[in-house]
């Protein structure tokens, strides 16, 4: 028997755009549960354990950013990926702040379902992880079993995404890497949208996180990519 490549827990208020959401995953093997309020989707996380929650952010009784820093605060190994129909840069840093990726809409539904994929692939653990050495580069210590970050012995509390971002760079050392290159091996982005600034957002916070214990540690390279110092 094939094994569900996860659980995914969407909150989408309009029954037809829900209705061909999980349909779609479902077609993917996923595992889905489908809530239309942020009501239903908090008892829903009472009782199960999603690997990720697709959010609209425009909800009945509700802001889908809101419920995802709840649903973070609970669960902080819940993958987080938000639907909405706005697009404005101010929009996107919102939603991408605490989460994983977002989607606007219209949206295509093979996108959804690959974003949901990546966004998996590199958030969710293994079931079974061996014990690995820390990844150390400068005062920087990152524990690859327990996704734990250390800076100078004082802990960075990072999202999976801006974990797998800070990941790269380390294994990476001092070189600087492109950011096509992060978008195709943080973000598994077969092709890059020539207008994405979430490399720039993620930067951001990495930054605001880690130069918070510490001199500056990530480099820009203006028109190349990021490394670190």
């Amino acid at each position: 028997m094939t094994t569900a490549p996860g659980t995914v827990l969407v909150v989408e208020d309009e029954p037809s755009i829900a209705d061909v959401l999980a349909i779609a995953l479902r077609y993917h093997r996923f595992e889905v549960m489908v809530a239309g309020t942020v009501r239903e989707a908090l008892a829903l996380v009472e009782r199960t354990r999603p690997d990720a929650a697709l959010l609209d952010v425009m909800l009945p009784d509700g802001d889908g950013r809101a419920l995802g820093r709840e649903l973070r605060d609970r669960r902080p190994d819940l993958a987080l990926v938000f639907l909405t129909a706005r697009d404005s840069p101010a929009e996107v840093v919102g939603a991408l702040g605490f989460g994983d990726d977002y989607i606007t809409k219209p949206f295509n539904i093979d996108e959804v379902v690959a974003r949901i994929t990546a966004v998996l692939r590199r958030t969710r653990p293994a079931d079974v992880l061996p014990q690995r050495p820390p990844l150390r580069y400068g005062d920087l210590e990152l524990d690859e079993t327990t996704y734990s970050v250390h800076r100078a012995g004082r802990s960075v509390e990072l999202t999976p995404t801006e974990y797998a971002l800070l990941r790269f760079l380390v294994r990476n050392g001092g070189r600087i890497v492109p950011k096509e290159q992060l978008l195709r091996h943080v973000w598994q982005y077969e092709h890059t949208p020539p207008e994405s600034t979430v490399v720039e957002t993620y930067i951001s916070y990495l930054r605001r996180k880690l130069d918070a214990l510490g001199p500056p540690v990530i480099t820009t390279r203006r028109g190349v990519g990021y490394g670190l110092a």
